[in-house]
């Protein structure tokens, strides 16, 4: 199990493993393009060597694409379903390049649309992200809180997503479990008896062999609130002991940690990474 963050990539994705290092990170999570929009910078050869360089000399394990904000694959627009289609393929492509592990995705929002229509627009969104695609870095679907219509709140409706897909294709698509998402969803992770209940039921419903990596984020808001509300660790209402207990699960030894926590003026990504290191030790 290694821990990280999502860190900056200003001034180009090769700069981020050394951004990584200088909080403690020993996993890193970026973006690869501007989050809320423009163009991505082309990853040339040269861009490539020297990510790969700077990967091994900031002794970083490996290295996570998070997708823009901008995506829903459940859009009536077509201009967004398409262009999120689109960008989505584009960062599996561009994290193969790099040798990226993963890339992780929020699937958007229902809107308007009665749930199980706006699912299967989802569905045949994923279905042609994955379309003749064979290289290395794996879809992972990011749980959602719920707020408003955002669909992926529920296991079950990931466990559709899933099971939609061409069975061929499956093989490239897993799950990226969000703590604080989870936890405003009212799946409770605040003991042990509480996160193997929630690990149970994941496991009955997706399988447990599909959960690839956490995003380790406590949660300002009470169980089942559905607001995204992320808190540092140890300060919010999933509190200290509930992730003493997850880290050192024993189903999820194996399950590497990304932060997305707050950086404010009560501590940053650095002092929640010392913090879960030492629960790791515990």
């Amino acid at each position: 199990m290694f821990f990280g963050a999502h860190v900056s990539a200003a001034g180009g994705i090769d700069k981020a493993p050394a951004n990584a290092r200088a909080i403690g990170c020993e996993v890193f999570q970026m973006f690869s393009r501007p989050p809320q929009g423009g163009p991505a910078k082309l990853i040339t050869p040269a861009l490539i060597k020297s990510f790969k360089s700077a990967m091994i000399k900031n002794k970083q394990a490996e290295c996570y694409i998070h997708t823009p904000y901008y995506i829903n694959l459940a859009s009536t627009n077509n201009r967004i379903r398409y262009g999120s289609i689109k960008v989505i393929r584009e960062e599996l492509e561009r994290g193969s390049l790099i040798g990226v592990k993963y890339m992780m995705t929020h699937l958007g929002s229902a809107n308007n649309l009665p749930r199980n229509k706006a699912i299967k627009k989802v569905i045949e969104g994923v279905k042609k992200i994955l379309e003749g695609y064979n290289n290395s870095t794996m879809f992972l679907i990011e749980n959602s809180a719920g707020s408003g219509n955002i669909i992926g709140d529920q296991f079950e409706e990931i466990r559709a997503i899933i099971k939609g897909v061409p069975r061929q294709a499956r093989d490239r698509l897993a799950v990226c479990f969000d703590t604080c998402h989870a936890f405003s969803s009212n799946y409770d992770l605040r003991n042990k008896k509480a996160i193997d209940q929630t690990l149970k039921k994941f496991n009955q419903l997706i399988g447990l062999d599909k959960l690839k990596l956490i995003h380790i984020n406590d949660s300002k808001t009470d169980l089942g609130s559905h607001i995204d509300r992320h808190e540092h660790i140890g300060l919010g209402k999933i509190g200290l002991k509930g992730f003493k207990e997850l880290i050192n699960h024993p189903k999820l030894k194996k399950t590497n940690m990304i932060l997305e926590t707050p950086i404010d003026g009560r501590g940053g990504q650095e002092d929640d990474l010392k913090k879960i290191k030492k629960l790791r030790r515990a």
